[in-house]
């Protein structure tokens, strides 16, 4: 049986590094979500996300197509379940999304498999997050906020791992995946 996998975690902490190097391992595949908003530069439909509609989204989200959706600075985003379902009948299937969307997956999926991945401190997020060179320091101070209410959902994951060394990380979260499925 093969096992849907959350992982979450705040901004900076390595999940997208960690779920690279996941799927490079095989037998896993990444869940694209839709976005309603447009697409940036390198996006590729269908592998970066699925650029729907406003239309399409609310649609969606009224008959239920969607295990998780969520509203972020004016936009929908929304995990589309046949997607993920198709997925599920040959490989283990990882969403990479934020704690609130995570809830509602587990909620209608409760053999759904809640990791938390965390930094080893906040100094180390912070300059993580600095070193990216993509943020503004307000923009860095929102993130930092929003991942004090992250890591606040701790409790509701069924296992939590610190990035302090990404192979250590990337082992201990294979390991548990294995083990969740005997």
């Amino acid at each position: 049986m093969n096992k849907l996998i959350v992982l979450s975690g705040p901004s900076g902490v390595g999940k997208g590094t960690i779920v690279k190097q996941l799927l490079k391992r095989g037998g896993y595949a990444l869940s694209v979500s839709c976005t309603t908003r447009s697409p940036r530069e390198g996006e590729k439909e269908g592998v970066s996300y699925f650029f729907i509609t406003e239309r399409k989204f609310g649609e969606m989200a009224e008959k239920g197509g969607f295990l998780e959706y969520s509203r972020h600075f004016g936009h929908g985003y929304g995990t589309p379940k046949a997607f993920v379902e198709k997925q599920l009948v040959n490989h283990d299937v990882i969403l990479e999304i934020e704690v609130d969307g995570a809830l509602q997956v587990k909620k209608a999926y409760p053999d759904a498999l809640l990791i938390m991945i965390v930094p080893p401190d906040e100094e180390e997020l912070k300059a993580r997050l600095i070193k990216r060179g993509s943020e503004t320091s307000q923009s860095i101070a929102e993130r930092l906020s929003r991942n004090a209410y992250e890591l606040s959902k701790r409790p509701f994951y069924d296992y939590t791992v610190v990035n302090d060394d990404l192979q250590t990380a990337v082992e201990e979260i294979d390991g548990i995946i294995k083990s969740s499925k005997k």
